[in-house]
């Protein structure tokens, strides 16, 4: 859960980027600048953070201000689940990460796992659409929506890269404690294996 602080600042800082990118009127587009440094003020002093780094930021945030997308891919292999340990935290987490723009999602999740773990795969089911802010992770500046994939097994190896130091399979008595919570929750892990037991359930969404 986000603390109110955050989730204000972040709605203020939508509101002033969706203004500043439709309105011409020299005096609303101070008013707007005015929102978003407030905004930034916020959050810099609730996170005590460095407010420079903050502008920096969201000064490439432009035009109409929407959640950011996030994919993850879902590999089972034997019953056991594909994860990659992050080199950036020492933890481990679904291979995935931000889509790039020109990608569809089901293009980005499976780039993503190959350059992240060294398995070709190919999306079959989009399980889920989380909401971020809903499924217990660490507060973020950004606000951004989870896709998990269903994705099968195609070929490769077990390959790191600049972004994972290890790859390897669990079965579910066996997740590691050390998960990226930024990344993907205990109950998100429980919830796919649920899936993978019971191939005919539907999306989650929210």
């Amino acid at each position: 859960m986000e603390p109110q602080w955050l989730e204000w600042a972040k709605k203020l800082q939508a509101i002033a980027q969706n203004g500043l990118a439709f309105t011409k009127d020299p005096y609303d587009i101070e008013r707007y600048e005015t929102i978003q440094e407030m905004a930034l003020e916020i959050m810099a002093q609730g996170a005590k953070a460095d407010i420079t780094e903050l502008r920096d930021i969201f000064s490439k945030q432009i035009g109409y201000a929407t959640p950011k997308v996030d994919v993850r891919g879902v590999v089972f292999h034997n019953d056991a689940l594909l994860l990659v340990r992050e080199r950036s935290d020492s933890c481990w987490t679904l291979p995935g990460g931000w889509a790039d723009v020109g990608d569809s999602p089901s293009g980005a999740v499976v780039r993503e796992i190959y350059e992240e773990s060294g398995y070709q795969t190919r999306a079959i089911k989009l399980l889920a659409v989380y909401d971020r802010n809903k499924h217990g992770h660490p507060p973020s500046i950004y606000h951004f929506y989870k896709h998990f994939f269903w994705c099968e097994l195609l070929g490769g190896s077990a390959t790191t890269s600049i972004e994972t130091k290890e790859v390897a399979f669990f079965r579910e008595d066996e997740i590691p404690e050390q998960l990226s919570l930024g990344r993907v929750t205990p109950t998100q892990i429980k919830r796919m294996f649920e899936h993978y037991q019971n191939p005919e359930w539907p999306t989650d969404y929210d």
